[in-house]
């Protein structure tokens, strides 16, 4: 992960294998539910559970990010307000 100016940046490899694996895997278990032996709703069904499932997943990992990067701001605000209050602290002495 490269690091410019605090953006931290995933590497170009690093994005091809989670796109990879994002499609093989939902490929994969698209393919595995249209060979099942059963009738079409169930194959239905299990069809849009899997896309309630990747759906979800999709929205939980980015309100967690979004979580852990709005601590990250506010600790730098604090940092920033704390280094502020004793510049001006040492300032009066």
């Amino acid at each position: 992960m490269n690091h410019e100016q605090g953006i931290q940046r995933d590497s170009s490899a690093w994005l091809f294998y989670v796109k990879a694996a994002f499609l093989l895997s939902v490929g994969a278990m698209a393919a595995g539910i249209a060979m099942l032996p059963t009738v079409l709703w169930v194959k239905g069904y299990m069809g849009m559970g899997l896309l309630f499932c990747v759906g979800s997943s999709i929205t939980l990992s980015k309100t967690l990010r979004d979580d852990h990067e709005a601590k990250k701001l506010i600790n730098q605000i604090g940092e920033a307000r704390a280094k502020k209050i004793l510049k001006d602290y040492g300032a009066d002495d």
